[in-house]
């Protein structure tokens, strides 16, 4: 019989593994099923993208091994950006590093800097490969419960004095993916400090800071002062542009850390498909006027459905970024239990708080992925659900 790896039965359940199977059975059945779960926003990409893959892709150069250096205008492109949207200067060469996706080289940043024995701080709830990247690491997940207590932030003072001493790595991701919650500056000065004093490197996960209403702005936390001793910042084409399934993005930070990430990518992939990377750059030279489009579009969501939710019974606070919405449950009320009732009763999948993390029970995360209509529809399915619980 195969022995598997004690790191592969350490990995946690991914979120939405089982949901594909049961959307298909119930649309077999004739069910009209809305998908709010994924993170995958049904707007095309911008034009731009498009014309000017098909453009590259035409050319054979562009079919050749990207190796880790990739394509020096996609490189040139993301240094050009962060020094236009947050006036942080880095060498496109030596301190950006194209990724397959921020997922991956989320992932791999652990492997850099994790040995067996040490710890990452990941919050809960959030993303699965903060977890998943330490385990494969051989590292320790110490998990921080993100909770309306702290407004969602992760208090590194609050963590246990040991799992402080053993920290190599932080995960940070604000806007916030499912919370929907923004940091203020004054977190992140003293966040920043307290990495500085401890030797903790900060992995900030930013793949949302053009996706901001109300007159809010994202930050890099490379705006403030001493990070660039700590930090690594991850950007991704993914989510502002809805190039999800192009796999685009890319790492910025120290020459030392980007240079770690890239030893390990060296030997698990050789680069993004290099015309994804002309497109990708083509994007980043107009990025904040499209990322406008979209937003108005999300926002346009987030007010149509915000207000059926709310007249339905449920109590959500109006996020000031992401394509998300957290919505509360009422005391003892399992989120799974809601979410599997939601979709096999009323046809709408959600993504429930527990699949984000045991400190994320009591919330079920909705996606701003399909039309105003059908949001508002899926609102009033969701009331009658939690009417009958």
């Amino acid at each position: 019989m195969t022995s598997f790896s004690k790191r592969l039965s350490a990995l946690p359940s991914y979120p939405m593994a089982e949901i594909p199977a049961i959307k298909r059975r119930l649309v077999a059945q004739g069910v009209d099923v809305i998908d709010l779960g994924a993170g995958d926003a049904d707007f095309p990409p911008p034009e731009l993208a498009v014309e000017t893959l098909a453009r590259a892709a035409r050319d054979p150069a562009m079919s050749r091994y990207p190796f880790q250096l990739g394509l020096p205008a996609f490189r040139e492109a993301a240094a050009a950006y962060m020094q236009r949207r947050f006036g942080a200067r880095f060498d496109p060469f030596t301190e950006v590093h194209p990724l397959i996706g921020s997922k991956e080289g989320i992932a791999h940043l652990a492997t850099a800097l994790v040995d067996r024995g040490d710890v990452a701080i990941v919050p809960e709830p959030g993303y699965a490969v903060y977890e998943g990247g330490t385990v494969l690491a051989g590292g320790e997940p110490y998990r921080y419960a993100l909770t309306p207590r702290t407004a969602f932030l992760l208090e590194l003072e609050e963590v246990p004095a040991d799992a402080r001493r053993r920290a190599k790595l932080v995960y940070l991701n604000y806007p916030n993916n499912p919370t929907a919650a923004v940091a203020t500056r004054e977190y992140l000065e003293r966040t920043v400090a307290f990495c500085r004093r401890h030797g903790i490197v900060i992995a900030y996960d930013n793949p949302y800071c053009e996706i901001t209403f109300d007159d809010y702005v994202a930050p890099s936390i490379f705006e403030i002062a001493g990070a660039r001793e700590v930090a690594v910042e991850f950007h991704s084409l993914s989510k502002t542009f809805c190039m999800t399934g192009w796999r685009l993005g890319w790492a910025v930070g120290r020459p030392e850390l980007i240079a770690a990430l890239a030893r390990v990518k060296n030997y698990v992939d050789t680069g993004a498909f290099l015309a994804v990377q002309a497109a990708g750059a083509a994007v980043l030279s107009q990025a904040e006027s499209l990322a406008r489009g979209y937003v108005a579009r999300f926002k346009e969501r987030r007010d149509a459905m915000l207000p059926v939710l709310r007249s339905q019974g449920f109590e959500p606070e109006t996020p000031q970024a992401t394509m998300y919405v957290w919505v509360p449950l009422p005391e003892g009320v399992p989120s799974a239990a809601f979410q599997r009732r939601a979709l096999e009763d009323a046809g709408v999948v959600t993504l429930p708080g527990s699949a984000f993390g045991a400190g994320g029970e009591g919330f079920f995360r909705i996606a701003l992925t399909v039309g105003a209509p059908r949001l508002v529809e899926a609102a009033e399915r969701l009331g009658k659900v939690l009417a009958t619980v």
